[in-house]
């Protein structure tokens, strides 16, 4: 059967409404993906780390709670594990602060077992990180030699946007290991000051990867690959929160790729059927996760779904 490894960031998110801490829950990129696909039944191996500290305590026992393993968590005993304030505006829109205090030595982990057309997922300012940067291209590469379909996030953030050119060379790596790419229109303002995602793509994307996922919130999603361009439309919600929403396109998105069996092989052939039938069940994740304060899917969801 076919797997999803992952490799991100596990941080507490600790959500503020109308000034008011509102409610504390495991979060990060990758993370939030894995608890939806977690509840869906997929088979999972998360790669990450966490303090030997009352947070990291909380995280891992939700990850066991949820049935994901924490085989490959890191448990550092110096440092303390990381913490981010999300701030909902009107919109329930967030915006975060965010406390780390790491060791030196990090992401001390083996390597899990990959066979060809499992899916790796990296994203977020972790896959760009110089920290880290060195064992994330180990995981990375070990992939690709295995025939995983690489699937990158770059989930890049204003607080960021101040490093945006002095990462673009670990950018362009990422991009270039990557089969699939996917990010919102937001995510590429702040990586190349631009707003005009056809002129991204092809100024910056297409010569590393050819198939670009861009999210627009409430506007929908745009495919953009070498000789086509498709657009879907969201549907019409008043959201709860926007947190999780991205983290769990991409979850949608690779339990789609699992579900109707699109494989590296095949990857370059789907007809418009599939690719709407994938887009689907990512844009339906997406949607139930701005339903609540929880950054994944519910598993009432998760039952009637599967």
């Amino acid at each position: 059967m076919r797997k999803v490894i992952g490799i991100g960031e596990t941080i507490l998110d600790i959500i503020f409404k109308d000034d008011q801490p509102h409610r504390a829950i495991p979060g990060g990129t990758v993370f939030n993906g894995f608890v939806s696909l977690a509840r869906m039944g997929v088979p999972l191996c998360f790669i990450s780390e966490l303090g030997n500290d009352p947070i990291g305590d909380i995280i891992r026992r939700f990850m066991q709670e949820n049935g994901l393993s924490t085989e490959f968590i890191d448990t550092y005993p110096d440092g303390k594990s990381p913490l981010a304030l999300a701030f909902l505006d009107e919109e329930q829109n967030a915006s975060y602060m965010v406390y780390k205090d790491y060791p030196a030595q990090r992401l001390d982990v083996g390597y899990p077992t990959i066979h060809e057309n499992d899916i790796f997922i990296v994203g977020s300012y972790y896959a760009l990180n110089p920290t880290v940067r060195e064992k994330v291209a180990e995981f990375l590469q070990y992939a690709r030699e295995r025939k995983a379909i690489i699937y990158y996030d770059p989930n890049f953030r204003k607080p960021h946007a101040h490093e945006a050119l002095r990462v673009r060379p670990t950018l362009i790596e990422n991009l270039e290991f990557a089969d699939i790419v996917r990010g919102s229109d937001e995510d590429f303002f702040w990586l190349y000051g631009e707003k005009d995602m056809e002129q991204i793509y092809e100024q910056h994307i297409r010569f590393y990867c050819e198939r670009l996922i861009c999210t627009h919130g409430s506007q929908g999603v745009t495919i953009f690959s070498k000789n086509s361009r498709q657009h879907f439309p969201a549907p019409c919600i008043t959201p709860v929160s926007t947190v999780g929403a991205g983290d769990n396109f991409n979850a949608g998105f690779i339990y789609g790729l699992l579900k109707y069996n699109v494989t590296r092989d095949n990857l370059d052939h789907l007809d418009k059927e599939t690719e709407a039938n994938v887009m689907r069940c990512a844009i339906d994740f997406a949607t139930e996760a701005c339903k609540s304060y929880d950054n994944y899917i519910s598993r009432e969801f998760a039952e009637s779904y599967r």
